[in-house]
């Protein structure tokens, strides 16, 4: 039956380079592969390996169903991150952005190819690397669909503020919601925001919808408002996340030691710290956390690791200094981790009891998969909004610090302060128990029957009507 039905219909999948878009879109093709629909997944070679190594719960070549296609790029700069940037948003990777607007002709040369080899041909890409599908209008069989790798709460709130604020959508309580956004400023560099309003410029007239690593039970409100909005090129929209696996399976895959040590730990006892692929922090910083850590007296695994790289496997990795004897005295206690981490696998662990987090929609969703509580640190780009979205409308988190004081050294005992609320007080154990009945919501929407499933198969049996 599938061998009859995949010549019906192919999908490619386009990413933006960076570890928070090609995971997605990585994710979502294993979804889309589940269907008997063959998939071509397009990158650069290096970003395409990338997403291989990086991916967790399940193995992307035991899927015969997605077909990589590996592109070169013309040569462009890969400086090193500056952890002393006070614009957190990592502007080493823009030069990588800017050489991606070279795939347009090869990705136009592909889909061509596949054309003559399908029904029809679907283009899945990401809104912010929309300049290198826009040929798509020339391939007659072809149509083109955008996902949107941000929360639907983010988009809307973007889409709000540029219209004005009407208020007369919506109900008081999002209104109340969405007076608590913080300010724009500081959040992405001007070169970026040029680079987004290209993608916004180029978005195929002939959209065939939107898709959204969302689910309506943390997002439906705002989804609504979206739909009502008309807000990009298309009104059809599917909601069909979270893309990760939502169960951990280990079978037959090498471990990370830090599960293991894992395995040794209480019941949501341990606070798992990490930043992301894309937050370089400062020496003060490191210096800072490290005592807030040791002083909370909590359990940790911190993933202390640069921002990536445009060229991400290169690069010389730096070495923070700590407090003299701090890792001598929190041994036991915490592991500091300074390689890739497997952060889905350590939110999925029972141990695990808190996410200090940048509140990149990657980690928002795992940690929100999970059932996981969250410490919000946001650092750019969308993760203002969507701590937002974790702290004030599922409360969720609890806010390490305000964006409105971003350019202010967090102290060591706001850290301590905030760990220790997170993980020992009555006020984390409400968050937590908040955390793990949104994670409840949120699986069974992705099962047999669940929304996120039921739109996932009208989306599959929209591409293949």
């Amino acid at each position: 039956m599938a061998d009859q039905e995949t010549h019906r219909v192919s999908v490619v999948v386009v990413p933006l380079p960076g570890q928070g878009h090609l995971n997605q879109l990585l994710h979502l093709s294993r979804l889309i592969s589940s269907y008997g629909v063959p998939v071509h997944y397009v990158a650069p070679a290096a970003h395409t390996r990338q997403a291989k190594a990086r991916v967790q719960g399940w193995d992307p070549l035991a899927v015969s169903n997605i077909h990589f296609h590996e592109f070169s790029l013309p040569s462009y700069e890969t400086p090193p991150p500056n952890p002393n940037d006070p614009m957190k948003f990592p502007s080493q990777i823009i030069p990588l952005f800017n050489a991606s607007l070279k795939l347009r002709e090869p990705i136009y040369a592909l889909l061509r190819s596949l054309s003559s080899t399908t029904r029809r041909l679907v283009v899945i890409h990401d809104s912010v690397i929309s300049y290198v599908i826009q040929d798509v209008r020339l391939v007659p069989n072809a149509e083109s669909y955008c996902f949107h790798s941000i929360s639907a709460f983010t988009l809307y709130a973007s889409i709000w503020e540029q219209e004005g604020k009407p208020r007369a959508l919506l109900e008081p309580e999002l209104l109340g919601i969405l007076d608590y956004l913080p300010s724009n400023d500081g959040c992405i560099p001007e070169e970026v925001i040029e680079f987004v309003k290209l993608q916004m410029d180029s978005m195929p007239n002939t959209s065939s919808g939107n898709l959204y690593n969302s689910c309506r039970a943390i997002e439906g409100p705002f989804l609504d408002l979206l739909a009502k909005a008309k807000h990009a090129f298309s009104d059809r929209q599917w909601v069909i996340g979270p893309f990760n696996p939502v169960v951990i399976t280990n079978e037959g895959k090498k471990r990370h030691y830090c599960l293991d040590w894992l395995d040794k730990q209480a019941s949501n006892s341990v606070i798992f710290v990490s930043f992301g692929s894309t937050t370089t922090i400062s020496d003060e910083t490191a210096m800072e956390i490290a005592i807030g850590l040791e002083k909370s007296e909590q359990k940790f695994i911190w993933v202390l690791r640069d921002a990536d790289t445009g060229a991400v496997f290169e690069g010389e990795i730096r070495r923070v200094q700590f407090p003299e004897g701090f890792e001598e005295r929190i041994e036991g206690r915490g592991i500091i981790v300074r390689d890739w981490a497997p952060q889905l696998d350590i939110l999925g662990h029972s141990s695990t009891g808190g996410f200090m987090s940048h509140c990149g929609w990657n980690s928002c969703m795992e940690s929100i998969s999970m059932g996981v509580p969250m410490a919000a640190w946001p650092m750019h780009s969308d993760q203002p909004r969507n701590a937002v979205l974790i702290e004030k409308v599922h409360k969720i988190g609890l806010l390490v610090r305000d964006w409105s004081k971003r350019d202010e050294l967090v102290t060591s005992t706001a850290v301590e302060n905030v760990v220790r609320r997170l993980m020992d007080s009555a006020e984390g154990k409400e968050t937590r128990q908040r955390a793990q009945e949104l994670s409840k919501l949120v699986k069974e929407s992705v099962m047999e029957g669940g929304a996120s499933r039921l739109e996932m198969d009208s989306f599959i049996a929209h591409i293949r009507r």
